[in-house]
């Protein structure tokens, strides 16, 4: 038997055993299921039992975004959290999940975008006069501070471009200097959306002192032309909406594949269920919980509390908050009127000049915000759901009302009707101590991020170091200490599989790791078995407790340090079943919570899959950049003098392609399998040459370590692979990502050039100083002082005898001038004796 069946036999024999230990650990079988505590925002305190209304399955809404601009990283916390717990009760706890989402498609902020754009876009094709769009912009200017800086127009005359600046610093220097407009405590939203504000009027300041008005004064312009001429849009063609939102719809969902986020199994639209809404909210009026006024439905707390009902169970203590009812009611209804309660709330919205409209019974309008959510999840979840989520700013109002409408439109008899079993809050994003929003303007779209600070699995691991119902404040401490984590799972990835295949060379290890892999449940476990297995039950009990994902960062970084430990103790002895079976488990964990793109379940192998493994290419398409490297290194290797050497021979004969063959019949098609047989053959023949290089002569050896150099630094590094050489041992086969490798690769020869460049520079100080020295010393000492003005005598040797005014020379000064005539007399015979009287 040869080492490839033998190869065979033990991944096939691996896979048998390994499959049947997770079997026992709990992957398959979920013991732990019915274990789960989950903190529920309508039972506040500590985690409750999470008991779904059909074992093993579980039914959940999450709010989606209102699609009218980018999405920020505000949005990646809310997402990216939910994502890690849907995988967790898929892919660990093995529930079947119905994840809904709904894109909310009708909304203020929506109108308002969309209307103010085309307004701007109408304004623009105008023919103005440049005095015209000046005139244009200072009213927008004046309005812009009337409506939402007001102190700026305390004081004599009239606000202006000129006197701006002196009356902003006057009136908010000092909340832009970072105080609050109370003068307590710390900064938060209002003093972020004030500084939004001025940064907004300062803009606009610049822009029109430039005459560029169309240019860099929108954000005043868009809020000035809506109050002029809001009403005279046409809105039968609702495109001018549609367009925006099926744009930003399509934004959003790039934005979550590029962190990889699983996509919803149902997604919901509100004008795809306009006329539902508007039943379900004749249901309501019906049943004498809501009533119309004025063209708009509103919902009526208090009859709803009469029935026995309960209003605000999320937030009970802001349900008298003005601001927050204001807020969830929306900007273009504060006009509407007609409500018998201060809290009670839009379902259904009268439809104003310059906004959609649908048909009702109660005339044209438009949903409530709160009413969309509440249909679209009961239309497809029904009565009862298990899970609700969203953003925690979202708990009062909207989930809050959403509640009690649901509520109201299913309870029979007076009954209280449970809609939502369990509400999950995500906590906030925050920067500078306020929530990063698109209202404040205070944020990093996903894209900016991905494209400049973030990859989407270190930005998930920022997430995941807290906890999901918590507020997350991204610090510099908390970026260091995911870039640690994330470079402490690589490094181990990378070490077990290079371990590993490493120890894939002989036929004694494959059959030795067959053994060691036959794990009993009856053996006692001890060392890196006994880590493996604390490590599983800290994990398990993290995620029972309301997904405690900082507890399972916690739980794999310990596993790896003692198998760091473990193997830097054991070179000679490594434990390497253990390491494969901590290094299959990792994956499995990481490839659960989201961190690998390119994984799919159940997870299997070692370390992160990659984008070529992912793309399941034709082996031959696969392995083919790695056997051009093998082909073109043989064969510069046999264009060497060298001297004879049975080794190299061998190696020279022992060809790479039946091992290649014989993976892929046995179905084999991760790309670095496939690679292996080619690497192997050049990290041999190269470790080979490096033993030969000394006795060789000074010519051969230079080619011989230039060849193995370039063969390393460039041709396989250029692939992803890094051969790491170890003294009086075989070179180890790493798989680094190329472009880590490369960036390594210049950052090193960057440091090599800026180390010589500081050497060249050294050298040319050092030669001109020479220079300058010798220059100076050609100066015999009795001409030294001939040249000083200040001296009128000098004596025999040149010294300086009297003054300019024919005084004497101070004893002092006269003491310093022999000091200074010795040493330039020293300096210059060492001159004539270097130069022999000559020039330099």
């Amino acid at each position: 038997m040869n080492f490839l069946f033998f190869n065979t036999i033990r991944k096939r024999v691996i896979t048998i055993r390994t499959t049947r230990y997770l079997l026992r650990r709990g992957f398959a079988t979920h013991p732990t299921m019915d274990s789960i505590k989950v903190h529920n925002s309508l039972k506040p305190g500590g985690p409750v039992p999470f008991v779904p209304i059909e074992k093993g399955k579980v039914s959940w809404y999450a709010c989606g975004p209102t699609v009218y601009d980018q999405s920020h990283l505000g949005h990646a916390r809310n997402y990216v959290s939910t994502d890690i717990i849907r995988r967790i009760l898929m892919h660990y706890f093995g529930f079947n999940v119905k994840f809904v989402m709904n894109f909310t498609d009708v909304d203020d902020k929506i109108i308002i975008k969309a209307r103010r754009q085309r307004l701007l876009d109408l304004e623009k094709q105008k023919n103005y006069t440049d005095a015209e769009i000046l005139e244009l912009g200072k009213a927008a200017f004046r309005a812009y501070a009337e409506n939402n800086l007001p102190k700026l127009l305390e004081g004599e005359g009239e606000l202006d471009v000129n006197n701006y600046i002196p009356r902003r610093d006057a009136a908010y220097g000092h909340v832009l200097a970072g105080g609050t407009l109370t003068g307590e405590g710390k900064p938060g939203d209002a003093e972020a959306k004030l500084k939004m504000h001025i940064s907004n009027m300062t803009a606009a300041v610049i822009a029109i002192n430039g005459n560029q008005v169309f240019k860099g004064a929108d954000e005043i312009l868009l809020p000035y032309l809506d109050s002029l001429y809001k009403e005279t849009i046409d809105t039968s063609d609702q495109s001018i909406f549609t367009d925006l939102t099926r744009f930003m719809e399509g934004e959003f969902t790039n934005d979550m594949d590029a962190l990889n986020v699983l996509r919803p199994d149902v997604v919901t639209r509100v004008t795809e269920y306009v006329p539902q809404i508007a039943k379900f909210v004749e249901k309501i009026v019906e049943k004498g919980f809501a009533y119309e006024a004025e063209g708009s439905v509103y919902f009526d707390i208090a009859a709803f509390e009469k029935a026995g009902n309960t209003y605000a169970k999320l937030r009970p203590e802001s349900r008298n908050d003005k601001a927050l009812q204001e807020e969830g009611e929306g900007s273009l209804s504060k006009s509407l009127g007609g409500k018998r309660g201060a809290g009670d709330f839009a379902l259904w919205k009268k439809s104003k000049p310059g906004e959609p409209y649908w048909p009702s019974k109660w005339g044209n309008g438009r949903p409530g915000w709160h009413i969309e959510c509440s249909v679209m999840a009961s239309d497809v979840l029904g009565p009862r759901m298990d899970l609700h989520s969203g953003g925690i700013d979202l708990a009062f109002p909207h989930h809050d009302n959403e509640l009690a409408q649901s509520e109201a439109y299913f309870c029979e008899h007076g009954h209280e009707h449970t809609w939502v079993n369990y509400f999950l809050h995500m906590g906030h994003l925050s920067i500078s101590g306020s929530k990063m929003s698109k209202s404040l303007k205070n944020f990093q779209t996903i894209k900016d991020a991905l494209a400049s600070t973030y990859t989407a699995r270190s930005m998930r691991i920022v997430f995941l170091l807290g906890r999901w119902n918590d507020g997350v404040e991204i610090s510099p401490d908390m970026r260091t200490q995911a870039d640690n984590w994330e470079i402490t799972v690589n490094n181990f990835f990378t070490n077990v599989k290079s371990l590993l295949a490493e120890a894939n060379g002989t036929t004694t290890a494959i059959n030795d790791g067959v053994k060691a892999l036959s794990i009993s449940d009856d053996k006692p476990r001890e060392d890196l078995r006994a880590d493996l297995e604390q490590a599983k039950k800290e994990v398990e009990e993290a995620l029972i407790n309301s997904f405690d994902t900082p507890a399972v960062l916690r739980a794999i970084g310990e596993v790896i340090r003692k198998a760091n430990i473990h193997i830097n103790a054991h070179k000679d002895d490594t434990d390497l079943p253990a390491l494969e079976a901590i290094a299959r488990w990792i994956t499995k964990i990481v490839g659960i919570l989201g961190l690998d793109a390119n994984a799919k379940p159940p997870y299997e192998g070692i370390g992160w899959v990659s984008a070529a493994a992912a793309a399941n290419l034709d082996p031959s398409t696969a392995v083919q950049p790695y056997k051009e490297v093998y082909k073109t290194f043989y064969s510069e290797v046999q264009a060497l003098d060298l001297p004879a050497s049975e080794t190299i021979t061998n190696l020279y004969s022992q060809l790479p392609d039946p091992e290649f063959d014989s993976l892929v019949n046995a179905g084999t098609r991760d790309p670095e399998q496939l690679a292996l047989p080619y690497l192997r053959a050049v990290a041999r023949l190269r470790d080979e040459l490096r033993r030969l290089a000394p006795t060789t002569s000074p010519e051969t050896k230079k080619s011989i370590l230039a060849l193995s150099d370039r063969v390393r630094n460039y041709d396989l590094s250029n692939l992803g692979v890094y051969l790491d050489d170890r003294t009086d041992q075989p070179s180890l086969i790493k798989f680094i990502p190329a472009a880590e490798l490369i960036a390594q690769r210049e950052e090193k020869a960057a440091k090599e050039a800026e180390k010589a460049r500081a050497k060249e520079e050294a050298r040319r100080a050092r030669e001109k100083a020479e220079e300058e020295k010798w220059e100076k010393a050609k100066l015999a000492p009795e001409d030294m002082f001939k040249g000083d003005e200040r001296y009128g005598e000098w004596d025999a040797e040149g010294i300086p005898t009297k003054m300019k005014d024919g005084s004497e020379v101070p004893k002092s000064q006269l003491k310093k001038l022999k000091k200074d005539w010795e040493r330039q007399k020293k300096a210059h015979g060492e001159y004539q004796a270097k130069f022999g009287g000559g020039k330099a």
